[in-house]
């Protein structure tokens, strides 16, 4: 039986008339990296050897995927753009 949580992300506060572009990266930023981080988390519960069974190789490909997003993203800061998809 598969179960998928459904991520359900709180409203955002009001926002000012005139949100900077400083003020609304802040905003922006700050909650995606704390979505990224708890779905980290989230992957992380699947370390568990009693409810999973995994090889290396297949642990060896999740964390190259998640390596190469984050260069991806840390390169379009950079001003670089690189597409990226992942499957298992």
């Amino acid at each position: 039986m598969v179960i998928k949580k459904k991520v359900i992300h709180k409203p955002l506060p009001p926002l000012e008339e005139e949100e900077s572009k400083d003020v609304r990266f802040k905003r922006v930023a700050s909650r995606r990296t704390n979505t990224i981080i708890e779905t980290l988390k989230l992957l992380s519960n699947c370390s568990d050897r009693n409810n999973y069974e995994y090889t290396p190789e297949q642990l060896t490909k999740i964390f190259e995927a998640i390596n190469k997003a984050l260069t991806n993203c840390k390169a379009r800061f950079e001003g670089k753009d690189r597409p990226n998809k992942f499957l298992l």
